[in-house]
């Protein structure tokens, strides 16, 4: 029997009436009231069954990491130990203790070349990336110093690799640049992946010794799945991380709108008919195909990508509760 954990991106939504903005603002003064909308949305990702829950991203994935390496850096672009904290984690660290059990998570930050595409667009100034690189690193590293959780993935967000034309690096550098973010994953014995959009160089992370996952953003896009050579995966050790169910909110709103002729964003009983289009049914038929190509190379399954643009938490945990419900379908099916 496949042995294949449930896990999650990481955004989720706020809760009504907080914004992304107040967000970034009141994550630097410690307020309260984000620390337990984040430890709210944890708890909501463990009641809907998932394995190795992300921690909740509430703010701009570029923002998070790019802020502190600005403000607060060695050289340019290298990030100081001190510095080099997801704040997140104390959350999460707070509902371990309440719950009274050491939590098993997944940490998710945004790769080195998708924070130098954000800065510096289409050039290739090696030494800024490597810097990038070792920042990442240090965030990571830190990570695992929190005594009321265990790491046990690291997620390396890396969405333009395959999909951006203003990527000008070579392989060799990309493969240094990832390799350098990865090594104190690597170090502590975490589940190393890489989240792609597309997989058109997945081989590239093949070659990236400390990297040991690929996600695979393959229920909106099943032919992703045959351009990846299970050979190559086995030559290489490395396992997938298949998307299960389809995140791509705008276009199933798209299917609603065109089905009843108006704005379903406008009307929240509609638009949660979305969860009768990504049933468990669904799902665990999405998972079946992918197993039966890839077999034990698959180590970990979820949506498709981060829930933060959905409209509510109660429509994303709903989409959690289905693909949870899809996976044990999938497991019930096996014998």
């Amino acid at each position: 029997m496949l042995m294949i954990l449930f896990d999650d991106i990481g955004s989720f939504p706020l809760p009504g009436g907080m914004s992304r903005e107040w967000a970034e603002s009141a994550i630097r003064k410690g307020d309260p009231a984000l620390l337990a909308a984040i430890e709210g949305a944890m708890k909501q990702k463990l009641d809907a069954g998932i394995d190795v829950p992300t921690y909740p991203q509430f703010r701009d994935m570029y923002a998070q990491f790019l802020a502190p390496i600005r403000e607060k850096s060695d050289e340019p672009y290298l990030v100081k130990l001190e510095a080099a904290r997801i704040p997140e984690l104390t959350a999460v660290g707070s509902l371990a203790r309440r719950l009274k059990k050491k939590l098993r998570v997944r940490v998710c930050v945004t790769g080195p070349l998708e924070l130098y595409l954000k800065e510096f667009g289409g050039t290739a100034y090696t030494d800024i990336l490597m810097n990038l690189a070792k920042s990442i690193d240090r965030f990571i590293r830190a990570s695992f110093e929190h005594p009321d959780i265990d790491v046990a993935v690291i997620s390396i967000d890396e969405p333009s690799l395959g999909i951006s034309p203003q990527v000008m690096f070579g392989e060799d550098d990309l493969i240094e640049a990832l390799s350098a973010a990865s090594a104190g994953a690597a170090a502590h014995g975490a589940d190393t992946e890489i989240h792609l959009h597309s997989p058109l160089h997945y081989r590239l992370a093949c070659a990236v010794q400390s990297i040991n996952v690929i996600g695979v953003e393959s229920a909106a896009n099943p032919s992703y799945l045959s351009l990846i050579d299970r050979k190559e995966l086995e030559a290489s050790d490395t396992f997938l991380r298949i998307g299960i169910a389809r995140t791509d909110i705008s276009q199933l709103a798209t299917v609603l709108n065109e089905k009843y002729g108006t704005n379903v964003w406008k009307e929240p009983l509609k638009m949660a008919e979305i969860l009768g289009m990504e049933t468990p049914e669904i799902i665990a038929r999405r998972l079946a195909n992918a197993a039966s190509i890839f077999g034990e190379r698959i180590k970990y399954t979820g949506p498709d990508c981060g829930l933060g643009s959905w409209p509510s938490q109660e429509l994303a945990f709903g989409l959690l509760r289905n693909t949870r419900a899809g996976i044990d379908r999938f497991i019930a099916a096996q014998g």
